[in-house]
């Protein structure tokens, strides 16, 4: 299927083309041969790939570059996504050969524990490029941030990953920053929203989400303080169930959901009060941590 794909792919080249001819009438851009069969790790296992040549007889230099099996490409697109994920979930260099093996086959080639620290290594390079890139020209209207502990690879239980993800002003969500930190403090959180100060974000959110912990808000205060403040509503549920015992916690659960998803102003105080009549006294604790900021 994949050598199928291929070859569609460059009869869809070659036919963008067909207009154009040398002047004797002849087709310009034409399959010109294969390049050397290699060997590709997929999904199914190790496939055996030809790419055509494509050769222009003109002057242009029009050139054919596949798309699906891109030059010196070993692993499909597929994999070469996987294969950071698997390594966040904390599998280690010497064990991703091992790992791989009911979806590439017994012993797959390319998935050495020297490959897989060249990985990491461009991995790294393109985030440090990503974290230096220019912020001057974006304009974010709502940040939804949140400090998360990772399972894999972190040294101390007090290390957590800072992320920010924005949403600009044509309404198109991104991935912000992201960066370590010390227990989502507010000198950590600070340097963050310093440094993506210093790289041109000047323009102050409309409204920033983010959990409780005051590391976040504190900073934000200092750095963009003509932005509002809001309490993760998703955040907000899990804290006010888990002050409920668990045959009350579906139904609380939708009447929370009644409250913030409420198509008006007037619909959602309905559901609060409703919330508190039902609650406020047989559960203070899941009232107060309703109520609170």
């Amino acid at each position: 299927m994949l050598q199928l794909a291929i070859e569609e792919e460059v009869q869809n080249f070659i036919s963008s083309y067909q207009d154009k001819l040398l002047t004797n009438g002849s087709k310009q851009v034409v399959r010109n041969s294969y390049l050397p069969e290699r060997n590709m790790q997929t999904g199914i296992g190790e496939v055996a790939v030809k790419v055509s040549r494509v050769r222009d007889r003109g002057k242009e230099g029009i050139k054919f570059s596949s798309n699906l099996i891109p030059q010196y490409m070993r692993c499909t697109v597929t994999i070469d996504v996987l294969l950071p994920l698997v390594y966040l979930k904390g599998i280690s260099t010497t064990d991703f050969a091992d790992s791989f093996e009911p979806i590439l086959g017994s012993k797959p080639k390319n998935l050495s524990p020297n490959v897989i620290s060249r990985l990491k290594s461009e991995w790294y390079d393109q985030y440090l490029l990503w974290q230096r890139r220019d912020l001057s020209k974006k304009k974010y209207v709502y940040f939804w941030v949140d400090g998360i502990y990772l399972q894999a690879r972190i040294e101390s239980e007090k290390n957590c990953i800072l992320v920010i993800i924005g949403v600009d002003e044509y309404g198109k969500k991104e991935l912000v920053a992201i960066d370590d930190g010390f227990r989502e403090s507010k000198e950590s959180w600070q340097g963050l929203l310093l440094d993506i100060k210093s790289r041109g974000l000047i323009h102050s959110p409309a409204l920033a989400v983010g959990d409780g912990a005051l590391g976040f808000w504190g900073a934000l205060a200092e750095e963009y303080p003509t932005t509002v403040h809001q309490r993760c509503w998703v955040h907000k549920t899990s804290n006010i169930l888990n002050k409920l015992p668990k045959s009350q916690q579906a139904k609380a659960k939708q009447m929370i959901h009644n409250i913030y998803m409420a198509s008006a102003r007037e619909e959602a105080e309905s559901n609060w009060k409703k919330f508190i009549l039902a609650y406020s006294a047989k559960y203070p604790k899941a009232y107060r941590m309703l109520i609170e900021k």
